[in-house]
């Protein structure tokens, strides 16, 4: 720095120690230039305390948010082109609700509407990632570059017209000893430097317009998630509330055992009373039983209600018999009729 520098930038210092100490009163700024300068604090204040609140509303979880960002920061250090996006709390449910209702299988009536709800909650989470571009897009974006380019550059100005004011006002208490054509020099300054001060924080604060565009891009990508999302809940309630439907008309189906329908049927031999039995195998143990039953050796596919199906090898209890050609017998836990050419018969109905 010069001589010159050094030197006015005692000045300044003279000058400001005075009126912070002294009580020496300085060239006071006219009322508008005032309070348009409160009102580009307010809108400084606003963006630093808005933005990372819109973010918090976008992505409420601060853990991730910071982990993204560390991610970010390694991927552009890496040169890779873009990192993870932020783990909607839908999107994770959806996850969880498809992973066990791929477990149940579709077959079950509950493991099918759980992926029903899933998908339904994976199409919440993508449009709510949508909604997060979108606002970044058309609010934060804009906001934060209002922040690092017009707000700078007013910052840098108001700065320079301080510098410049204290400047003057020490010159023109020392009348006198500094001449007229220095004391006017300052003030010129002094007075170009508010001008372009007033200029800059007059075009920012009369854009009312593009403040009310942004807030206004903010609510119309809050409304098109809730519309989205409440259009996909509302399918899926309708869904749901059929199948609630279809499953309460359904025969209910009672308990029945099936330690029998499980043992595995050895060949058939004669008891100590002369009646045949069949050494059955359950829990590694053979013992002897004389409950009726039969061996299938054919398969057979029910047709009509009421019949019992059964595959090839399955050993079917014999319950009763209803002529000559069919019985009734139960199988896996389920009862119903059957021809008898379909099995052979190992332990006999009591006559």
């Amino acid at each position: 720095m010069s001589v010159a520098g050094l030197k006015k930038q005692f000045h300044k210092a003279s000058q400001l120690l005075k009126e912070k100490i002294n009580g020496v009163e300085g060239t006071k700024l006219d009322e508008e230039f005032l309070n348009m300068e409160r009102k580009t604090d307010i809108t400084h204040k606003m963006i630093l305390d808005l933005v990372p609140k819109t973010i918090g509303y976008l992505q409420p979880n601060p853990a991730y948010r910071a982990k993204l960002s560390m991610l970010n920061t390694v991927s552009k250090m890496r040169g890779q082109v873009k990192a993870g996006g932020y783990p909607q709390t839908e999107g994770i449910l959806g996850d969880c609700m498809l992973h066990y209702g791929n477990e149940l299988g579709a077959e079950s009536g509950f493991g099918y509407a759980l992926l029903e709800m899933g998908e339904a909650l994976k199409q919440v989470a993508q449009a709510r990632d949508c909604m997060d571009v979108r606002v970044k897009r058309t609010f934060i974006d804009p906001l934060q570059s209002l922040q690092q380019k017009e707000l700078k550059e007013i910052g840098y100005h108001l700065r320079k017209l301080e510098g410049r004011r204290l400047d003057f006002d020490y010159k023109n208490r020392r009348k006198g000893k500094i001449s007229d054509s220095e004391i006017k020099k300052a003030f010129e300054k002094f007075e170009e430097s508010k001008e372009l001060a007033e200029r800059s924080m007059l075009n920012l604060l009369e854009r009312d317009v593009q403040r009310l565009q942004h807030l206004s891009g903010l609510l119309g990508a809050v409304i098109d998630y809730h519309r989205q999302s409440c259009q996909i809940l509302e399918d899926l309630r309708s869904n749901l509330q059929s199948r609630i439907t279809d499953a309460s008309n359904q025969p209910k189906r009672e308990f029945a055992s099936k330690s029998v329908a499980s043992m595995i049927i050895l060949p058939p031999g004669k008891s100590e009373n002369g009646h045949l039995f069949s050494l059955c195998v359950l829990d590694d143990r053979a013992r002897p039983v004389e409950q009726p039953c039969c061996r299938a050796i054919f398969s057979f596919e029910p047709e009509n209600q009421g019949e019992l199906g059964f595959k090839e090898g399955d050993v079917i209890i014999l319950t009763s018999q209803i002529d000559e050609n069919w019985c009734e017998g139960m199988n896996r836990g389920e009862s119903g009729s059957f021809p008898i050419n379909h099995v052979k018969v190992i332990v006999p109905l009591p006559q």
